[in-house]
């Protein structure tokens, strides 16, 4: 029979995550799969031994080290954590949409700057100022569920961030005024749409559910079904949220690709299950 291994984080406190690994696993269950659940930290990443491993592998973590070494013993991961670790970084993330063409905002890369030093007095930020505007957006490298992403309004503001995230990836992007609050969650499997969600928020520019966002099911534009497709391809990844923006005209514009998205709320909004059309696309694809 065949046997998989369903891993999520366990120094995370949230039952989210834990939430997150049981529906896939009984997703896989359905299928007739043998499933362990796994927190990441079960499998000891001793290089110098053997040990048994699963058929295949579905990661939804962001413990890249742990994924690279599956596959080096023969695992084959969900998402391949070549694609998580190119997505976790919002940076590289968008140093490659950016390559595919994929319409979306204005970005910039912030340069590295080791944490006891500054360029406060090279004016660097007055130029990305002069180009984004204000307000804009900052968002650190590494964040998810809508953290680590701030909207600054002054120049105060802007230098005050700026010098708190020395040593920190980060990158500067336009803020787009039309999709205030609003955003659409596209999840995909295989390089097809599953399930899509409209989220918005009165109390917040961010439209996420865990920072007080409230969704409903849409039905998506062909431009917006395009977009999210060509997105998750731009990254390679297999399963994917793509979340869109609403630009000038409600034309749709890339907010980012998850590689390691969250299913329960558009199950709860939607009624779909993506676990199970995860589950089915690997059979397809192990077979």
């Amino acid at each position: 029979m065949t046997s998989c291994w369903v891993i999520y984080n366990g120094s995370l406190v949230s039952d989210k995550f834990a939430d997150q690994a049981r529906l896939v696993a009984e997703a896989a269950e359905r299928a007739g799969i043998t499933v362990k659940i796994m927190k990441n930290y079960e499998t000891v990443m001793d290089l110098s031994v053997t040990f048994s491993i699963p058929d295949f592998a579905i990661l939804l973590d962001k413990d890249i080290l742990l994924g690279y070494f599956l596959k080096s013993r023969g695992v084959p991961v969900y998402n391949d954590p070549s694609v998580i670790d190119l997505c976790d970084n919002k940076a590289t993330q968008y140093v490659q949409l950016a390559a595919k063409g994929l319409p979306m905002p204005r970005t910039i890369v912030a340069p590295k700057v080791y944490p006891n030093f500054s360029i406060l007095d090279s004016g660097y930020f007055e130029r990305v100022i002069d180009r984004l505007g204000l307000p804009m957006v900052i968002k650190e490298g590494h964040g998810s569920f809508g953290m680590k992403v701030y909207l600054i309004d002054t120049e105060e503001q802007f230098y005050e961030k700026v010098d708190s995230l020395r040593g920190i990836d980060f990158l500067f992007q336009e803020f787009i005024a039309s999709s205030r609050g609003r955003d659409i969650r596209v999840n995909i499997v295989g390089g097809q749409i599953v399930a899509a969600m409209y989220r918005h928020s009165e109390t917040d520019f961010r439209a996420n559910i865990t920072n007080g966002g409230v969704a409903s099911p849409i039905e998506l534009t062909e431009s917006q079904r395009e977009l999210a497709l060509s997105a998750a391809e731009a990254v390679g990844a297999t399963f994917a949220g793509v979340d869109l923006l609403f630009g000038e005209n409600d034309q749709p514009l890339v907010c980012e690709v998850n590689a390691a998205a969250h299913i329960r709320n558009i199950l709860n909004v939607t009624g779909v299950n993506v676990a199970d059309a995860m589950i089915a696309y690997i059979r397809e694809d192990l077979a």
